[in-house]
């Protein structure tokens, strides 16, 4: 068990049942899965994939499990798309990979970040969940800025039950991320 799934049992349970009234601890919001996928635009110009597998090496090594590669359901043409065509990776973290991967997110990687002053609560949708986008995957201790190739962006979707978003927004609040009002 992580500190971070220890100290949601011990602490952020209790907290969010006091505030929010709740009666039961299963009816406290919980994060239930953490997706981090990428878009592969540059790598329609690309002929041999390579692009697509070096994006996909480097979500391999942040998250410690292989992405699936997605296929466009129809061609566009205004986009270049055409059906079948591979628009992005992405990997889905649940359990103690997922609170594992949390706990590095919230402790090493946001704070590398330059020039981070929280995370603005507009990230938070309506049913609680939070989106993160990150400009350059070298923010994450895994991958080495010397032995980056090229720089891609990601995203992390944690995604939660909360019912609404100052529910979700006070978990993610006592779970350690530096939410800005």
């Amino acid at each position: 068990m992580s500190s971070l799934e220890k100290k949601y049992i011990k602490e952020i349970i209790p907290a969010l049942k006091k505030k929010f009234g709740y009666q039961n601890d299963l009816a406290v919001p919980r994060v239930i899965k953490v997706t981090v996928n990428a878009g592969l635009s540059r790598a329609r110009s690309e002929k041999d994939g390579q692009y697509a597998e070096m994006v996909s090496d480097n979500i391999a090594e942040i998250t410690g499990q292989r992405p699936v590669k997605n296929l466009a359901k129809k061609s566009i043409a205004g986009f270049k798309i055409r059906e079948g065509l591979v628009v992005g990776v992405s990997t889905v973290l649940r359990s103690h990979k997922m609170y594992d991967f949390l706990t590095k997110l919230i402790n090493v990687t946001l704070p590398r970040i330059r020039d981070f002053r929280g995370i603005p609560s507009k990230s938070i949708d309506s049913r609680g969940n939070l989106s993160i986008g990150f400009k350059e995957q070298i923010m994450f201790p895994e991958i080495s800025p010397e032995k980056a190739e090229r720089i891609h962006g990601l995203q992390v979707v944690i995604t939660t039950n909360a019912p609404n978003k100052e529910e979700g927004k006070e978990l993610f609040k006592l779970m350690g991320f530096p939410i800005k009002d």
